[in-house]
């Protein structure tokens, strides 16, 4: 096997041993800023070790390592911090003079390495600290799983898929099983460059890094590439645009280069009563079609596989086939109740309130329930929209789920209807409307019918009738009853309903109004 982009660790560690500042002018020293030892030891078994630092002037450890985080919407993102996550430190800073600065690790059973930088002037002090002997472990994907955090392994694999083409992040497969290819440096040791390594779905790769778990996902973290070996067969394109077919079905053809013996297709069995093989042609580009059934369904997809072989190995390549399916209307209890999967639901409701503006998550409420949107549309969309809590949304997405909690996946805004809060003596100057919606807030000063909930809101001189206080939006028959009753609602409580305005008798009213919130009488 040929180890191309490698440096070998060996002599990764001994170059960082003997290189202890980075300066032009002196290969030893700085005078902005020196340490008592650049090489720092800690016992394997865990401990401590103290050097000094001697500054001109304030100095800090940069942020160069990179780790994985979770936000408060969610959201995977990369940070940096000073130290890896294994190491401490008892100051990440100081000023001129001298500072003790002590190094400590909790014990490991594999040898592990640093190489901290320290920034005083524009210049850069380096520190080396090792714990044990690194080594890095040739392990299947099993036994990467199977393994410690922090650990170091090479491993190689089949390239399944690739689901970031900047930092590099992909799904690395063998006969063991699959990991998570989280970020990968270039033949430079640099990242955010993974197309400059040519990898594509079906290439043997073998790659070193890290791991690191993130729920229930293994990782190799910023992986450095040892071997590529291209696979002998790939989908160079489908006939269909993004690989898409419609609701009523229809052919596909998969264009390939194969440089093995024959090409073989696999398609999974979850699909097979949707997706079938039509042809298969051989010669300069061979050439499989599939065929789709109508689909009376939800959205579906699978993925297909294609095979060749050299005699002694064999290789695969795949692609990924979509159907599109009809849209189903409900309300937010039955989709809740729905199982994770690709089928689009349309749901109308009341964003109730927003936990991200800029992405916008958001929960949205009607009569039978309250569910979380994790996002609509592209990141500013929501916020461009003008789309806030309480007004009412149309959203069309797919059923998700984080942590065993439901959500709506890539939701899409059809339609909304901007509701403007008012107080009760500004609502009575509008004019009726079925079409316009308002919020209004009330202690509720008489309960006329506690089944639909007629009621009187006042606001100091001003009442207003509130003809129907349901439960949510979209609510009809049964579903409109006894909302007062389920809430406990009484004379004094504090309501907001949403509603249109219109005139019955000469008596202006909140016509059919939904409820929002409350807070009871103290």
């Amino acid at each position: 096997m040929k180890l191309r982009y490698f440096i070998p660790t060996l002599m990764a560690v001994v170059a960082a041993v003997f290189t202890g500042c980075s300066d032009d002018n002196d290969p030893t020293y700085l005078d902005e800023v020196r340490v008592s030892s650049s090489y720092v030891s800690l016992d394997v078994n865990g401990g401590s070790n103290t050097i000094t630092v001697k500054a001109n002037s304030s100095w800090e450890f940069d942020k160069i390592f990179a780790q994985t985080v979770t936000d408060a919407d969610g959201k995977k993102e990369t940070v940096y911090s000073e130290l890896p996550a294994w190491l401490k430190a008892s100051t990440l800073s100081g000023g001129a003079g001298e500072t003790q600065v002590t190094f400590t690790a909790d014990a490991t059973l594999d040898g592990r390495t640093a190489e901290l930088r320290i920034n005083c002037g524009g210049k850069t002090q380096i520190i080396n600290v090792i714990q044990g002997l690194a080594t890095v472990s040739n392990a299947t994907c099993a036994e990467v799983i199977a393994g410690p955090d922090s650990k170091t392994y090479r491993v190689t694999g089949t390239c399944t898929s690739i689901a970031n083409t900047t930092y590099g992040n992909w799904y690395l497969t063998d006969e063991t099983g699959q990991i998570y290819i989280y970020g990968t440096l270039d033949k430079s040791g640099k990242e955010k460059n993974f197309l400059s390594l040519g990898i594509e779905v079906g290439d043997v790769v073998t790659v070193e890094g890290p791991k690191t778990t993130y729920g229930s996902t293994v990782e190799l973290v910023n992986v450095t590439v040892v071997n590529i070996q291209k696979s002998l067969i790939k989908v160079d394109s489908l006939s269909v645009k993004d690989a898409t077919l419609p609701v009523e079905g229809g052919d596909i053809t998969a264009f390939l280069t194969c440089k093995g013996n024959g090409v073989s297709v696999e398609i999974p069995e979850s699909a097979k009563e949707w997706l079938s093989m039509v042809s298969v042609k051989s010669g300069d580009v061979p050439t499989v079609t599939f065929r789709a059934a109508p689909n009376a369904g939800g959205d579906r997809s699978t993925t297909v596989v294609f095979k060749t072989t050299d005699g002694k190995k064999e290789y695969t390549s795949e692609t990924t086939i979509t159907q599109l399916g009809a849209i189903v209307e409900c309300p937010v209890a039955d989709f809740l109740a729905a199982e994770v999967g690709e089928t689009q639901y349309r749901i109308t409701g009341i964003i109730t309130s927003v936990a991200n503006s800029s992405y916008g998550n958001v929960y949205v409420k009607d009569y039978s329930g309250e569910m979380y949107v994790y996002g609509i549309g592209s990141k500013g969309d929501f916020e461009a929209a003008g789309l806030k809590a309480g007004d009412i949304v149309t959203l069309v997405g797919k059923r998700g789920e984080y942590k065993g909690t439901a959500q709506m996946t890539g939701a899409v805004c059809e339609k909304s209807i901007s509701v403007t809060e008012v107080s009760l003596a500004e609502f009575l100057t509008k004019e009726d409307s079925k079409d316009v919606y308002y919020k209004v807030t009330g202690t509720i000063d008489e309960i006329a019918n506690d089944t639909y909930g007629n009621l009187y809101l006042k606001d100091g001189d001003t009442r207003l009738y509130v003809y129907g206080c349901y439960p949510g939006w979209g609510a009809t028959g049964d579903a409109r009853k006894g909302l007062i009753g389920e809430l406990g609602l009484a004379v004094g409580d504090k309501l907001t309903v949403i509603g249109p305005k219109s005139t019955y008798k000469d008596v202006p009213q909140v016509n059919g109004g939904f409820y929002f919130s409350h807070e009871k009488a103290q």
